[in-house]
């Protein structure tokens, strides 16, 4: 590789990463320079997901009807995400619903008017929905469903 020495040669690697959130994953990328006799890794490293830290959330407004009587369900909110980091972030927020049986954790951005995908350093964004699903045949919608906690995932800052 045209190394003054054994000692002194390097190389830049990829090494891919693994993160879950709910039952989805998400990958990343990241570089690294390494020495020459480095083994690069075959398989992704499984990581911590990338929770943005200095942040907080303000419920403004939510709104559940299990049964709109159009064989529908109604879900609205009005959360403000708020970034106290001196940074932009990019990312997703990651919210946690309990739904009067168990508590589960998702990114339900691709539904949001408003996904709140980046924030501005010192400021926030307003994630909002408003959707009606349609009721699936013999399967009945919770009586509860409540917004227990809110992250936000930073793909980059």
């Amino acid at each position: 590789m045209g190394c003054p020495s054994e000692e002194e040669c390097t190389q830049i690697i990829e090494i891919p990463q693994i993160y879950f959130v709910g039952s989805q994953s998400y990958t990343h990328i990241i570089t690294q320079k390494v020495s020459c006799d480095f083994e690069v890794p075959e398989v992704p490293e499984i990581i911590e997901a990338p929770v943005l830290e200095n942040f907080s959330y303000q419920i403004l407004s939510f709104n559940y009807v299990p049964d709109t009587g159009n064989n529908t369900t109604l879900v609205q909110y009005e959360i403000q995400l708020n970034n106290h980091n001196n940074f932009d972030v990019s990312g997703f927020p990651i919210l946690t619903i309990y739904n009067g049986d168990f508590e589960y954790s998702g990114n339900l951005s691709a539904d949001a008017d408003e996904p709140c995908n980046e924030i501005s350093a010192n400021s926030s964004c307003i994630l909002s929905m408003n959707r009606e699903y349609e009721i699936e045949l013999g399967i009945l919608p919770p009586d509860t469903y409540q917004i227990v906690n809110v992250e936000y995932l930073a793909i980059s800052e």
